[in-house]
């Protein structure tokens, strides 16, 4: 008589206080169910993660989360007038079919982003699309090109100016408005939408030290089989108006996933770390795991190679002033800074912060179009290929 085999229960991942108060923040600013949504957990999870810090803050803190809310209040209100003032223009077809909801949105008389109005009126993004690209049929060449030049340009928009023209084409059909790549291309150049562009930056490694270095085990082969098969790390810095920010994070090279990160005034060794435990928190069996880096002062520490150890992971580290040998890493922070830092003003850490988690955690890891794995997400693509 066989024996039913127990289904495994889902692994439970610990997050750390940094993931925590990052998330709440981002809670507080976008609302919990859509932060929940956007993060992958429960609603319930983040209210409790919110309630258990509030008991840790001093009463300096608070009084500084007091001014943080009444912001985020404030904005809110100015969100709701608003909202207010959209709803009284649109009142005439707040109660009539999608099409007449969808002419009021092309009239333009809506200057909020497309999301925003589709939210207020009742209908989805993508029903306004297939819409347009019917509105495109019967008329003339010229007027039908118009209409898509205005698909396109919503899109980019949403996008953030982020997209160029593969990804605008994936981005789009996937939304209901098929469209050709070459036709995507040629309604941007006609349109001078350009994605952001990235800059060189300096490498921050400090490889001058006499601790001991790792063999490079990966020799540039970053091609996996499975999940926790090979992990990559490294260091970058960001540029506040308070000074540097720095980013440590570790990707798993399989899905290009970012499963650890961590941030601080300071580029320390306990930076590195930090990102190390989250990955290892975030993640079960992996043990074997190459784990590969450069050969800067925080991973050959031996508090760094000692978490390693003590994981089972193998220790792997690039050649000396070769820095293709870790360009998975470097691609990730060369994308981060292109796509949500370039062009934008950072008065403080905290607003730093709050951008490169929400980039991390909901559009790099849950929503970004990644070229390398079928122009998927990093978490669609483990999660079909654990199916």
């Amino acid at each position: 008589m066989t024996t039913r085999k127990k289904p495994k229960k889902p692994q439970r991942i610990l997050r750390s206080e940094e993931y925590k108060k990052d998330a709440v923040k981002l809670a507080e600013t976008v609302g919990f169910a859509e932060a929940a949504k956007q993060l992958g957990v429960h609603t319930t999870q983040l209210y409790n993660w919110r309630n258990k810090l509030r008991v840790k803050e001093s009463r300096t803190e608070a009084e500084i989360r007091l001014m943080d809310e009444n912001a985020r209040l404030t904005r809110e209100l100015a969100e709701k007038k608003q909202e207010k003032r959209i709803l009284k223009k649109s009142q005439l077809v707040l109660r009539k079919e999608p099409e007449m909801k969808y002419e009021f949105m092309r009239s333009g008389q809506c200057a909020v982003p497309l999301v925003k109005q589709c939210e207020w009126l009742g209908v989805s993004t993508s029903g306004y699309y297939d819409w347009i690209a019917r509105q495109g049929k019967p008329v003339r060449r010229n007027e039908r090109s118009s209409v898509i030049d205005e698909a396109i340009r919503i899109a980019f928009e949403d996008r953030k100016q982020r997209y160029g023209s593969p990804r605008l084409h994936v981005d789009l059909n996937e939304s209901g408005f098929p469209v050709a790549r070459n036709t995507v291309a040629d309604s941007m150049r006609r349109q001078g939408l350009v994605a952001k562009a990235g800059r060189k930056f300096k490498a921050t490694t400090n490889s001058a030290h006499r601790l001991p270095v790792s063999p490079n085990l990966l020799e540039q082969d970053f091609t996996c089989e499975k999940v926790n098969e090979k992990w990559a790390g490294d260091i970058t810095y960001l540029w506040t108006d308070e000074g540097w920010l720095y980013l440590a994070v570790v990707l798993d090279l399989f899905s290009r996933r970012v499963i650890g990160w961590s941030m601080s005034q300071r580029m320390t060794k306990q930076l590195a770390c930090d990102a190390m435990q989250m990955a290892i928190n975030q993640r079960a069996d992996f043990a074997g795991v190459i784990m590969h880096t450069d050969r800067g002062s925080q991973y050959c520490s031996k508090k760094f190679q000692r978490i390693l150890k003590a994981n089972h992971i193998r220790s792997s580290m690039s050649k000396k002033g070769d820095c293709y040998d870790n360009s998975c890493s470097e691609s990730f922070f060369h994308t981060l800074k292109v796509e949500a830092i370039h062009g934008e003003l950072f008065p403080t850490r905290q607003t730093m912060r709050e951008v490169v988690f929400e980039y991390i955690e909901s559009d790099y890891n849950r929503n970004r179009h990644h070229t390398t794995i079928g122009n998927t997400s990093p978490v669609d693509f483990e999660m079909v290929n654990a199916a």
